[in-house]
């Protein structure tokens, strides 16, 4: 009896032990594929730029509440947010990292968006 629970044991940590090293390997994939994203972001394309910060255009300009895509606005109104979301005054540490995302991503669009006409003039 003792031989069977052992062999049931070793068994099961075979069977856990390869499903642990394919889980891995893809976990080790999907890293080098964001990676290689990132590196290609360099070509700044707007569908990099939303993988890079995981957040859409319309959904960082919604957070901070812009509609036209200037540094001024984005900067004041981040500026607000962020004090508003602070949480010394109260506010959400999750809100204001969320605050943090959508500016870094209007951030890149402003950027993205601007080296275009320079490209397009080369």
């Amino acid at each position: 009896m003792a031989r069977y629970l052992a062999q049931i044991i070793v068994m099961g940590v075979q069977v856990v032990g390869r499903a642990f090293a394919r889980a891995l390997q893809q976990e080790i994939a999907a890293s080098q594929a964001a990676a290689q994203a990132r590196g290609s972001a360099g070509q700044h394309s707007a569908a990099a730029a939303s993988s890079i910060t995981g957040m859409s255009l319309q959904e960082a300009q919604q957070i901070l509440n812009i509609s036209t895509l200037t540094p001024e606005e984005i900067q004041t109104n981040y500026d607000h947010l962020f004090k508003a979301n602070d949480k010394t005054v109260g506010g959400s540490f999750y809100l204001q990292s969320k605050v943090v995302r959508a500016k870094e991503r209007l951030d890149e669009e402003v950027s993205i968006q601007t080296q275009q006409p320079n490209q397009k003039s080369q």
